[in-house]
């Protein structure tokens, strides 16, 4: 017995450290910058989509107000001020799409002597070339161009001299 006494009085104790604390000052943390964060709110954007059920609904607009967008394959962009077959349409990566647009908003600017009713309303044709990437990056460039009318999204009534038109340089 005395040897077993001894054999327990020679060992070292090994020091024990409580975490108890740390844990619970851990999750006061967490808990706390959980409560007092702020979640990203959805940004949605307003667009006008032709009311195709009442005829009087229409949006009447000057030709020399509007540009169309014609989004096409290949991630090219077709664009015109004005109507259609009436002005030559260019073509344009989405990488130049952003100063055309700027340049169309200060020229329509200019024409109508800033007045804030008669801003650059932009018409927005995706075609079956284009993909939802497209459409999306096209109105992420009106956002940041601070396009103030709402776009009008148009895929129905892509006209005749449209399709010609993309046909010929290979973006429908």
């Amino acid at each position: 017995m005395a040897e077993l006494n001894n054999a327990f009085r020679n060992r070292k104790s090994i020091p024990k450290v409580d975490l108890t604390a740390m844990v619970d000052l851990a999750f006061l943390l967490i808990t706390f910058f959980m409560l007092t964060t702020s979640l990203s709110k959805p940004v949605a954007m307003d667009i006008a989509k032709p009311d195709l059920s009442d005829p009087d609904a229409s949006l009447d607009l000057a030709a020399s107000t509007t540009m169309t967008i014609l989004l096409g394959k290949h991630n090219k962009v077709a664009w015109y001020r004005g109507e259609a077959g009436k002005s030559n349409p260019n073509i344009e990566g989405f990488k130049e799409i952003r100063r055309s647009i700027l340049n169309n908003k200060t020229k329509v600017a200019v024409e109508n002597a800033n007045n804030p009713k008669k801003g650059l309303a932009v018409i927005i044709k995706p075609t079956s070339g284009a993909t939802y990437k497209n459409f999306v990056d096209i109105m992420n460039e009106l956002a940041v161009t601070q396009i103030k009318i709402a776009p009008a999204i148009d895929d129905d009534h892509i006209t005749d001299i449209e399709k010609a038109f993309m046909k010929l340089n290979d973006i429908l």
